[in-house]
């Protein structure tokens, strides 16, 4: 495998370039005394060392040897507990935190690009420190003020980790029927009791103590969903003087053998009668929980664009390198025995692809994070209304098209290497495995496509798609005539996903299968879609700059080639929503 080299030229590209975001952070009083273009380069560049001469080197031999559960200890793979105290000493786990419990408080756009880096140098590892980083906003936003000063400091500084426990045996999406319990106390703490599977970092030699937010009902809870509740439950209690006390009431029962990201210990965890304290008012535990979840699931997506970064790295360097056959236009390096794979066409398809969605990827997860921004620091009210919505319209196309991009970018990579791609020592057939999860945790991406289609796009009627959509148009309708060839074929891409839109809608009026039927094509032709406003974005700044660097030239040419090969897949996604629900029940159950 080759080094990982963070795409840093790329990243400033797009923040400083493409959005222009240091006019942003300028705009927003929350961000203008913290952030500017060259704080914000400094801290790439500093994100780039770390996971590239830290985290990296780390990744193929932890995965080999995976982390080990001993009579409910877990022991992360070599050289992890070194690489996580040297990532919480340069204050990466914190960087998105509040400043007031000792976070860095930088923008979700900065804090994105760091993540990106991470899970490109090792997502096993990155997923320790995005748990707690979700953990923090959730008891950041919901806790009171008591539990913030006792459990943000240490959260940010990396001395604790957290970790969220949703997931029930027999409880996957459907968290209305949790069975985990919380009695209350006289002294205003819970005893928490039940089993909770699939926790990441539920347990691990990482840190001293270990902070789990845990969904449970009270004993008088009304039934599903709206009769959960949130608490804050550690591993060790914390003394009334900051210091640690003594161990708390859960253990980790196993851990699971996983087809990837072997390094990230995932736990089935038991709460035996655990002291915690509830995190908001009582049976509001899904809101508070999804102020982390919305969060994460953006972070999840930008897990797939990670991974197909590490793969386009890895591909691009061997189809340079291996010689195999000759260019169909005959012999390019006629000294030697054969040509570079990259001569060849199919190669150049594979590569190309990869670069397209990653590059795109990268613009379009940007953009969410800067609308989270916008979000969250913007004074007008109606500026942060207008961002929160297209928040809302845009996770479940970020968390599922990414990682769905992801899937691709990395199999392409491993084909790139033909048997070699196979093989554990190359690296590649690691990147598929590990991207693979990506797709299912965090709301699997049929569930993303669901709440896409039913909650945002059925749910409003359609004006949540109409607010993204109107964005495009405009942005097309004012582009010069030089950036015709990106902005005629964007609008009329738009007019499809307008007509694809029209038409889920009226379906669903008459029957309620329609949604799920068209659900997860119709959030691929919108991600497509998405992917043209950012290509024809970046276009729009790239032309007219092919002398000053070749940057711009692979920055056009890499647009051509997604608005030629890649954009033009919406229309057989749009022929499939069309096909309608009605194929998909001509068999009974006991029929397939």
């Amino acid at each position: 495998m080759s080094e990982y080299k963070a795409p840093l030229r790329d990243m400033r590209f797009v923040l400083n370039e493409v959005f222009e975001v240091s006019k942003l952070w300028a705009s927003l009083p929350g961000l203008a005394e913290v952030i500017d273009e060259e704080t914000a380069a400094a801290i790439l560049e500093e994100a780039g060392k770390i996971t590239g001469e830290v985290i990296a080197p780390l990744n193929r031999s932890a995965d080999e040897q995976g982390c080990t559960w001993t009579n409910g200890a877990v022991t992360a793979p070599d050289g992890f507990v070194a690489a996580y105290q040297a990532f919480a000493e340069g204050g990466w786990v914190g960087v998105g935190g509040d400043p007031q419990f000792g976070g860095m408080g930088m923008p979700k756009a900065i804090s994105a690009q760091v993540e990106e880096m991470v899970n490109s140098a090792g997502l096993s590892f990155g997923l320790y420190p995005m748990l707690t980083a979700g953990a923090c906003l959730s008891i950041n936003a919901h806790a009171s003020e008591e539990l913030k000063e006792r459990y943000l400091p240490n959260m940010y500084a990396g001395t604790w980790t957290g970790s969220m426990c949703l997931t029930e045996a027999h409880a996957g999406t459907d968290l209305g029927l949790i069975r985990t319990r919380a009695e209350p106390q006289a002294d205003g703490s819970y005893k928490v009791s039940g089993s909770k599977i699939f926790i990441t970092g539920g347990e691990h030699d990482l840190t001293e103590n270990i902070i789990h937010l845990v969904l449970a009902r009270l004993p008088d809870a009304p039934a599903g969903p709206k009769g959960i509740s949130l608490f804050l439950v550690p591993k060790v209690l914390v003394n009334a003087d900051g210091s640690l006390g003594e161990r708390n009431a859960l253990s980790c029962g196993s851990i699971e053998h996983k087809m990837g990201i072997k390094a990230s210990a995932t736990c089935v965890m038991n709460f035996d009668g655990a002291t915690g304290w509830i995190v908001d008012a009582p049976n509001k535990g899904l809101a508070a929980m999804f102020t982390m979840m919305n969060y994460e699931r953006l972070g999840v997506g930008i897990q797939g664009l990670s991974l197909g970064e590490r793969s386009y790295q890895n591909a691009v360097e061997y189809a340079r390198d291996r010689l195999q056959s000759r260019s169909p236009t005959g012999a390019q390096n006629k000294d030697k025995v054969a040509d570079p794979i990259i001569v060849h066409p199919d190669v150049r398809r594979m590569l190309l692809t990869m670069k397209a969605l990653n590059e795109g990827g990268r613009a379009f997860s940007s953009y969410v994070a800067l609308q989270l921004d916008t979000a969250k620091y913007s004074e007008d009210q109606a500026t942060r209304n207008r961002a929160q919505e297209l928040v809302s319209l845009l996770t479940p196309v970020a968390k599922a098209f990414l990682t769905d991009m992801g899937l691709e970018t990395t199999i392409h990579g491993q084909q790139i290497f033909g048997g070699h791609g196979y093989i554990r020592e190359w690296g590649q057939e690691q990147l598929v495995r590990d991207v693979r999860i990506t797709q299912i945790y965090e709301g699997t991406n049929g569930i993303q496509s669901l709440d896409l289609v039913g909650r945002k796009i059925v749910g409003s009627g359609g004006a949540l798609y109409r607010l993204f959509a109107s964005e495009i148009r405009d942005f097309a309708a004012n582009a010069s005539e030089e950036l015709n060839e990106f902005s005629k074929p964007l609008n009329a891409a738009v007019d499809t996903l307008d007509e694809l839109t029209a038409w889920v809608l009226d379906r669903a009026k008459a029957n309620p299968n329609e949604i799920g039927a068209a659900s997860v094509e119709y959030l691929q032709a919108f991600g497509y879609v998405a992917y043209a406003y950012m290509w024809a974005l970046m276009a729009k700044t790239a032309i007219g700059k092919q002398a000053e660097d070749d940057f711009y030239v692979s920055k056009l040419a890499t647009a051509r080639f997604y608005f030629a090969r890649l954009l033009p897949r919406i229309h057989s996604l749009s022929a499939s929503v069309k096909a309608g629900s009605e194929c998909l029940y001509q068999l009974d159950a006991t029929q397939f």
